[in-house]
């Protein structure tokens, strides 16, 4: 089986479909009962399923937070395929003083560095809170990305924002990629959609593009034709899937689209679609 396309990030190879982890760790941005219902399915084993379901494609790049789940899950996965995977890691971590002793940047760090993180990207969470729209800097930024690198990652940053990857451009900011929202219905993105095409087309990095589904808010025809179409051959998406039926498809619809041939699959029954047949 072919591989997946791939591009670069800081020297390192990535596939252009990175494996998303909402759906296994339970952030539907649904409601309450979606998120517990998928805390109740998801079982390391049903998640090693779907990660060796990309893996058979060359999709070997993981993106998630520190969660003692997720990396369990990725060893095994590691384990039954030979394959190694690369971890893509979204910490979040104390930026002001006073807060738990487990969250200061050290030991975070620690931890990713631990678990093998290639990337480390600090969460929206304390990226956004960082940025200075007023003075057009992202605060202490150069603090963080030293201690990334002095534990052997590659530092990035996640954002909700538009402004931060133009912002960290214009500062020279030390950090490889970007992770930002982007998708055709502007699910939790702060301007319209082709102010954001914009934006990554205008990025001096490559970019990560996250939520295409809109959190399953869109077919994933239409949510990855979407994206697919408009990002730059550097740029990636991620997109979490709940079962390995699921990998498959989107990972299919995706080569279909990326190779411009009409996605072609088996489309669901129901009885109002009998006279369709």
């Amino acid at each position: 089986m072919d591989g997946f396309p791939r591009t670069e990030v800081g020297g390192v190879s990535l596939p252009r479909l990175i494996i998303g982890t909402n759906w296994f760790l339970g952030y539907s941005h649904t409601s309450l009962a979606k998120d517990r219902f998928i805390k109740d399915l998801q079982t390391r084993n049903r998640i090693v399923e779907v990660l060796l379901v990309f893996l058979t494609y060359e999709i070997d790049a993981v993106m998630g937070p520190l969660h003692p789940l997720l990396e369990e899950s990725i060893q095994e996965a590691e384990q039954r395929s030979g394959k190694p995977i690369t971890r893509i890691y979204t910490p979040w971590f104390n930026i002001l003083p006073g807060g738990p002793e487990e969250n200061e940047p050290e030991v975070v760090f620690d931890q990713c560095a631990q678990w093998h993180a290639t990337f480390c990207m600090p969460h929206q969470a304390v990226t956004d809170a960082l940025l200075d729209r007023m003075h057009r800097t992202i605060r202490d930024l150069d603090r963080y990305t030293q201690m990334i690198r002095e534990r052997g990652m590659i530092p990035g940053l996640s954002t909700h924002m538009p402004e931060t990857p133009i912002i960290a451009d214009e500062t020279g900011a030390d950090v490889e990629t970007y992770i930002q929202i982007y998708n055709a219905a502007g699910f939790l993105m702060q301007v319209e959609a082709d102010w954001v095409m914009k934006i990554i087309r205008n990025a001096k990095k490559p970019v990560m593009a996250i939520k295409p589904l809109a959190a399953g808010r869109l077919l994933p025809v239409v949510g990855l034709s979407f994206v697919w179409s408009t990002i730059r051959p550097i740029d990636m998406v991620v997109i979490g899937t709940t079962t390995p039926e699921e990998a498959h498809e989107v990972v299919n619809i995706s080569l279909d689209l990326l190779h411009q041939r009409i996605p072609d699959y088996e489309l669901q029954k129901t009885r109002s679609k009998k006279s369709l047949g």
